[in-house]
């Protein structure tokens, strides 16, 4: 095994780890799974299938995928993975305080969504599209209210 083909099957691990600690989809998290253990199999160094434009005939290895290992082989990283190695800033952090919002459900929220502020989690919650959200336990009005709480709490000297 190559050495990049070994790196983006410890990173694609790694990155499916991430993800079921953090409940995310499972046919996502299987798919990252079945690409590291192709990628470890395989006999070619995966360069050569980028070169030929044959990425998609590596198994478990899809449009999305394809683009990842792109990214890698052109960059060193991905940047998806650089995300999930980092933990959550202190005062997102401080969301997991606010009713119905677990540690996983904030991690998504703030990789996988880009919201980074209150007001972003304010807007969120307004468009009822936070409710979708499997883990979300509160209801769109008591959330509105606890947010509200700590944006007046944080004006306050």
């Amino acid at each position: 095994m190559t050495d990049a083909n070994s790196t983006l099957a410890a990173m694609f691990q790694t990155m499916a780890d991430s993800l079921a600690a953090h409940y995310a989809n499972p046919y996502r998290i299987r798919a990252y799974r079945r690409a590291a253990k192709s990628l470890s199999r395989l006999p070619e160094d995966v360069a050569a299938f980028a070169r030929r434009g044959a990425l998609d005939q590596i198994p478990g290895i899809g449009r999305d995928l394809s683009s990842k290992i792109r990214e890698f082989l052109s960059t060193g990283t991905i940047q998806a993975y650089e995300e999930l190695k980092h933990p959550l800033p202190p005062d997102v952090v401080s969301w997991t305080s606010l009713p119905g919002l677990s540690e996983p459900v904030i991690h998504h929220l703030y990789f996988w969504l880009g919201i980074r502020t209150l007001p972003d989690l304010e807007t969120l919650v307004r468009s009822h599209l936070l409710r979708t959200l499997p883990g979300v336990t509160v209801s769109d009005e008591a959330l509105l209210d606890a947010i509200r709480a700590r944006q007046k709490a944080a004006l306050t000297p």
